[in-house]
């Protein structure tokens, strides 16, 4: 039999059931949600503002001032020194090709394997057009920095070597004797860093710079 006594009862039992549960989410709320969001609101300032103005108060400090290192002629300026430029010109050393042409707003590579069929079909016709510029020069003495593109698509260097096989080419478009522009070259040539980390290199934009004034010379 159901009498006043026992829905009472019942009222008061749903009463402190509702309050056990709005007690224990909001004992989970404290325990789990806020420190959540708490936590989130602080990487966020790290991460968003505190971390990126760090960098760039690094970067102000390099060369450039964070803004690359520019190479300019005359007053004017001609590139960056860590930028790939493209030069076609037989007067001019070639850079390493590049997957995006010399885009430094998308950098990147082809993204193909080495025995991909178009990697190789552009492998051979870079070769092709080398052979063709710089006739008596075999296609085993081209290195490979010269017929490959970087990661980047904007390596701003050649090897020692690819530059030694421009030189008659160089010379003869320029009317200069191959003493003279190997000379030239042998002056671009940068040691590893520290004497052992990374290879030899030359700056392709810094040589061609370097031709011009010796033009001028």
């Amino acid at each position: 039999m159901i009498t006043a006594e026992n829905t009472e009862n019942h009222g008061v039992s749903a009463q402190l059931e509702k309050k056990t549960q709005h007690y224990l989410i909001s004992n989970k709320m404290k325990t789990y949600l806020l420190p959540s969001l708490k936590l989130t609101g602080v990487l966020i300032i790290v991460c968003s503002v505190l971390y990126p103005l760090l960098i760039a108060g690094i970067a102000k400090t390099a060369p450039g001032g964070g803004k690359g290192v520019t190479l300019s002629v005359n007053g004017k300026v001609v590139g960056y020194e860590n930028i790939g430029q493209k030069f076609t010109k037989d007067e001019y050393f070639w850079s390493r090709p590049s997957a995006v042409d010399y885009n430094a707003n998308g950098s990147g590579a082809s993204n193909k394997g080495p025995s991909a069929p178009d990697l190789l079909a552009a492998v051979q016709a870079r070769v092709d057009t080398f052979m063709k510029h710089n006739p008596g020069i075999k296609k085993a003495d081209i290195p490979t920095d010269l017929v490959t593109a970087s990661g980047s698509g904007l390596d701003p260097d050649i090897s020692p070597q690819g530059a030694y096989v421009q030189v008659t080419r160089v010379a003869k478009a320029r009317n200069l004797s191959e003493d003279q522009i190997r000379k030239l070259v042998d002056a671009q040539v940068e040691k590893p860093l520290l004497g052992m980390f990374g290879p030899k290199k030359v700056n392709v934009l810094k040589l061609n710079i370097a031709l011009q004034e010796q033009k001028k010379n």
